[in-house]
């Protein structure tokens, strides 16, 4: 039997993509609005499980029932290069998933249904019959809440050992639904394999330009929800610095909207890194909330 080598498996779980969610349960442990003294070790495996666990699990997932479009797209990839070897990635997929709950249940039961939340998520994507994918405006949404509002949620609730305050709830929520757009402008980079596989992401249902525009909405509304709410939280500092990421994001969509298709790249790499800022700020904003209540 021929096995991966371990550099083709790290691969295939794209370490790169891990950020996302760990930055979302850092937000989340922030926003408790609790001290990390005494915690260490629970936030540290928190972080194992959001990104190098639950994520790189949807990866392994996501890159087998992909293999075909993969082939097309990045025929380089571990799998259609022949480089994870056999049925190698589905059981990486499975293994992962496994690990990831034996993480989840040393974190508490809290944390373990957040996490089975994602890894149904994960699955579902992906995977046949469900296979959210198929669907933009559904996939989006599953990655969505698995990258941005489960490890904030989780985050939280590792530091409260409980359901987080619906205030931290709401705020994640919120993030989700602004980290659907994200998904669309990620969607872009496979346009051609998706239009020949069939996979009716937003970009191929809609064309690059309409799928931008909608990209840009969905992570401006939440947003401007977020500062709506930090407002009536009586946090105004709070609010304006989130205003003030905002604008900044607002000054640099034209550019991705004149050019989606080249640009998207590009706009991953400065108004997303603005739109995660937000989050942080946002995470500082509910913390003293939070402890006072």
């Amino acid at each position: 039997m021929a096995y991966p080598r371990p550099s083709a498996v790290l691969e295939l779980l794209k370490p790169i993509t891990w950020f996302p969610p760990m930055w979302a349960f850092g937000c989340g442990v922030v926003s408790s609005g609790l001290p990390a003294g005494g915690r260490w070790s629970f936030i540290a495996a928190g972080v194992l499980l959001a990104g190098p666990m639950v994520c790189a699990t949807s990866q392994a997932v996501n890159d087998w029932f992909d293999r075909h479009v993969d082939a097309i797209n990045e025929p380089n990839r571990p799998i259609p290069s022949g480089r994870i070897p056999g049925r190698w990635g589905l059981w990486i997929a499975c293994i992962w998933t496994l690990l990831s709950m034996l993480l989840a249940w040393f974190l508490g039961p809290v944390c373990l249904v957040a996490a089975i939340v994602g890894l149904i998520l994960a699955w579902a994507y992906s995977a046949p019959p469900a296979r959210l994918k198929q669907n933009g405006w559904w996939g989006n949404l599953a990655v969505g809440a698995c990258y941005e509002g489960l490890p904030w949620f989780t985050g939280a609730a590792v530091m409260a050992a409980a359901v987080p305050d619906w205030r931290v709830v709401t705020i994640a929520v919120l993030y989700s639904i602004g980290a659907h757009g994200i998904m669309t402008l990620n969607d872009f980079k496979s346009i051609e394999g998706d239009t020949r596989m069939g996979v009716r992401s937003l970009p191929v249902q809609l064309g690059a330009d309409n799928a931008a525009k909608l990209a840009c909405i969905f992570m401006t509304l939440p947003q401007l929800a977020v500062i709506a709410l930090l407002l009536v939280w009586n946090s105004p500092v709070y609010a304006i610095a989130v205003a003030g990421v905002v604008v900044a994001q607002l000054a640099l969509m034209p550019r991705l909207l004149a050019a989606p298709k080249e640009q998207a790249p590009w706009y991953n790499a400065t108004g997303v890194s603005l739109f995660v800022s937000g989050m942080l700020v946002t995470a500082f904003a509910l913390r003293p909330l939070i402890a006072g209540s």
